[in-house]
């Protein structure tokens, strides 16, 4: 235990920023990434907003050989990644090969060069289906296409818990450097914004069929009336503390103080909801009371009854307007596995910055939901730590803690 996890990089693709530092000025300004759907026409789907990555080109960023190999996720993926390795100053070169350690999250895979492959399997015959589409639509491509491109041998995995999967992923990385690798590049992202993939999120039926792209998506309010669904994710670079200080990384966010994990019972059981209980274990885990917390990033589902058990749970832990609350995501949609990748980089950010970024749209709290919600604009304060929690489709709870380090 005595080896400490800190995260030196971060690399970001969200629908509001391209980059760390782009990201987090168009959050902090308030500046949303949610828009109606570009990417092919929705006019035949309920949905019709979403958080698209706009201004992302592939071959900008990712080797030529391996765009038609690889889904646009991935891409994203393979891309923050390097902004993050960057962001670090860590050149994969200078570390052993079996020292370096992948972990990433994924919900949905490669889900648009599936569409793309089906549809070439329907209209033309199994001879004009790539090869690619076998390895392509695996939850695993991203974590793979980042250990091969940058040589990292070492224990590799991908989490598939939904939008807590990523908190799950840092959790493994923390694991992994606790347990001797020397660094580890974990995260998330999703890229499922193509008929096949918006249908399948819809069945859920948890997605807001509101066209205002302002209002669509208002987690805790009256008008709550499910999420909107968006692209792309964050990756963090995760090290051993003193390590990082012997080679005098360029920055250390935070450290990883503390992490756990639920699992929902069985609905129609009548037992309380997991989320609480990741909550408190979140913190025993990090040594920490519930006062030491100065900001929560909230999981936000935007689904009333959600949003209700989610406020009970966080004023069961800190007590009625014990903590700010924010869910900056309000600005690029929910992202799936890269959402509360995403919201663990703004935490990370907010410390760094002492400032809590702002929850966009939400006007009137819902009965139940009266939390300290920071609305409007950005809130200045003491950030040490913060807590990002996340749950994911099916039941799965995660919350982690990060905290300033000296």
């Amino acid at each position: 235990m005595s080896r400490r996890a800190v995260i030196t990089g971060i690399g970001v693709t969200a629908p509001n920023g391209l980059g760390t530092e782009a990201y987090w000025a168009a959050t902090l300004e308030g500046r949303s990434g949610i828009g109606p759907i570009s990417r092919f026409d929705p006019a035949g789907y309920p949905v019709r907003v979403a958080g698209e990555v706009r201004d992302f080109t592939a071959a900008e960023h990712v080797p030529s050989r391996l765009i038609p190999q690889t889904d646009n996720w991935t891409h994203l993926g393979l891309t923050a990644a390097a902004w993050a390795l960057d962001d670090a100053g860590a050149d994969p070169a200078a570390f052993p090969e079996y020292e370096m350690a992948v972990v990433t999250a994924s919900s949905s895979g490669g889900t648009e060069f599936g569409q793309r492959e089906i549809e070439r399997l329907w209209t033309k015959g199994p001879s004009w289906v790539g090869a690619y589409q076998s390895i392509a639509w695996f939850y695993a491509a991203t974590t793979g296409q980042i250990s091969i491109r940058h040589g990292m041998r070492g224990s590799c995995g991908v989490v598939c818990a939904e939008q807590a999967g990523a908190l799950d992923a840092v959790g493994q990385a923390r694991q992994l450097i606790r347990t001797g690798t020397r660094l580890v590049v974990t995260g998330g992202a999703d890229a499922s914004l193509c008929p096949y993939g918006l249908t399948a999120q819809y069945s859920s039926g948890r997605l807001s069929q509101g066209d205002d792209p302002d209002r669509a998506y208002l987690p805790f309010d009256v008008g709550a009336a499910g999420y909107v669904p968006g692209e792309g994710g964050a990756m963090l670079v995760v090290e051993n503390a003193a390590d990082a200080h012997a080679r005098s990384a360029p920055v250390i966010y935070g450290e990883i103080a503390g992490y756990a994990a639920t699992f929902d019972p069985r609905p129609g059981s009548g037992r309380e909801p997991g989320l609480r209980r990741a909550m408190e274990l979140a913190l025993a885990d990090a040594g920490l009371a519930a006062g030491g917390v100065d900001v929560v990033f909230a999981d936000a589902a935007g689904v009333p009854e959600l949003d209700l058990q989610e406020a009970t749970a966080i004023r069961a832990v800190f007590g009625p307007d014990g903590v700010p609350v924010t869910a900056p995501k309000t600005m690029t949609g929910r992202l799936y596995a890269g959402g509360a990748a995403l919201d663990l980089a703004g935490a990370l950010l907010a410390i760094r910055d002492g400032v809590i970024p702002p929850t966009a749209g939400v006007t009137e709290l819902a009965p139940g939901c009266d939390l300290d919600l920071v609305r409007g604009a950005t809130r200045e304060a003491r950030v040490g730590t913060a807590m990002v929690v996340a749950r994911g489709y099916g039941g799965f709870n995660a919350a982690i803690v990060v905290t300033k380090t000296d």
